[in-house]
C-alpha cells in the first residue's frame, strides 16, 4: 500500500498508510477502538477501495483488477462473514463453500477432493466432531476455528484474520493461539496478518506489528522493535509495562510509585 487513505463523510478512518507484507511474514495490527484495524484489514482482503493512494494485493492493484477473481486467493475470517453465515449450515459446509466464495450450499457441485480437504481442515482446527452439527449451534470458540479452517479451504496466499480470539473465554483463547502459533511457524502457511486490540492475543511465530491510531500508524516492522513500552503507551494514551515470555505478550498499566506508602502516614492524631 502507498499513501493509502479512506475517507468517510467528514471522518479520516486512515490516513495516508504506506504498508507492504512479504511472503512469509506473520503481521499483527495493534491499536485502540476506531484506530482503523478493521477498514486496513478490508483493503488488504478486496472488500474495500481506498478513497486515495494505492493498495496492490497479491501483485494486482484495486481499480484494475476483478475483485472476485483476486479474492478466492486470500483467506479471511471475520466477524462480519460470521453474520454472513446460515446458521443452519453444517461445519462442511461452512468450510467447503470456501471453494465458490459463497457462505451456503446451493446448487454448485463439490468433488471428493474438496469435502477431503475440507475434513482434512476440519480436523487440523478440532472441529473434525462437528463435521455434521449446525453452524448456529456451536460455541463461540468453535466458530472461530471453523472460520479459520474454511479461510485456508482455497490455499490462500494471504490469512486474513479479524479479532479471532474475541470473546472466547481464556480456555479457547489459548488452545486457538496455540493453533495460530503451530500455523505461524509452518514455512508453507500463507503470509499472515492479524487485527486485535489486545497484546496477549499476539500468538508465538507473528514477526511483524502495526501500531494504529485514529487511522495513522504510530509504529511498524519487527516485532521486537515495535512493540515496546514507549510505543504501547503512545498508542493507547496510557503508561504502560510491557513483557515478553516464551514468544507471547502482556501489558500492565505502569504505575508511578508514590513518594511516601500511605500505609505509613501518620492519622490526625499523629498516632
Amino acid at each position: 500500500m502507498a499513501s493509502v487513505s479512506v475517507q468517510r463523510g467528514s471522518k479520516t478512518l486512515l490516513d495516508s498508510i504506506d504498508w507492504q507484507v512479504a511472503e512469509g511474514e506473520r503481521w499483527v495490527i495493534l491499536g485502540p477502538n476506531g484506530a482503523g484495524k478493521t477498514t486496513l484489514l478490508q483493503i488488504a482482503g478486496a472488500r474495500v477501495h481506498p478513497t486515495t493512494g494505492v493498495a496492490g494485493i497479491l501483485e494486482e492493484v484495486m481499480g484494475a483488477v476483478d475483485v472476485f477473481e483476486l479474492r478466492p486467493r486470500i483467506g479471511l475470517a471475520s466477524a462480519s462473514l460470521t453474520s454472513q453465515i446460515p446458521s443452519h449450515e453444517s461445519v462442511l459446509n461452512v468450510i467447503v463453500t470456501a471453494a465458490y466464495g459463497v457462505t451456503g450450499r446451493w446448487r454448485e457441485k463439490y468433488d471428493q477432493m474438496d469435502e477431503s480437504r475440507a475434513r482434512q481442515l476440519a480436523a487440523g482446527w478440532g472441529v473434525a466432531g462437528l463435521i455434521n452439527r449446525p453452524f448456529g449451534s456451536l460455541s463461540e470458540g468453535e466458530r472461530k476455528r471453523v472460520q479459520i479452517a474454511r479461510a485456508l479451504m482455497t490455499d490462500p496466499e494471504l490469512l486474513l484474520l479479524d479479532e479471532p480470539a474475541a470473546g472466547l473465554d481464556l480456555g479457547g483463547r489459548e488452545d486457538l493461539l496455540q493453533r495460530l502459533g503451530t500455523l505461524a511457524k509452518d514455512e508453507e502457511a500463507p503470509a499472515m496478518v492479524l487485527v486485535t486490540h489486545h497484546l496477549e492475543e499476539v500468538p508465538a511465530g507473528f514477526t511483524h506489528a502495526m501500531l494504529l491510531r485514529e487511522g495513522a500508524i504510530v509504529a511498524a516492522g519487527p516485532l521486537d522493535d515495535v512493540l515496546t513500552s514507549r510505543n504501547l503507551t503512545e498508542t493507547f494514551s496510557l503508561p504502560l509495562h510491557i513483557h515478553k515470555d516464551n514468544g507471547r505478550f502482556t501489558a500492565t498499566a505502569a504505575v508511578e510509585t508514590a513518594s511516601a506508602d500511605v500505609r505509613d502516614t501518620p492519622g490526625p492524631s499523629g498516632r
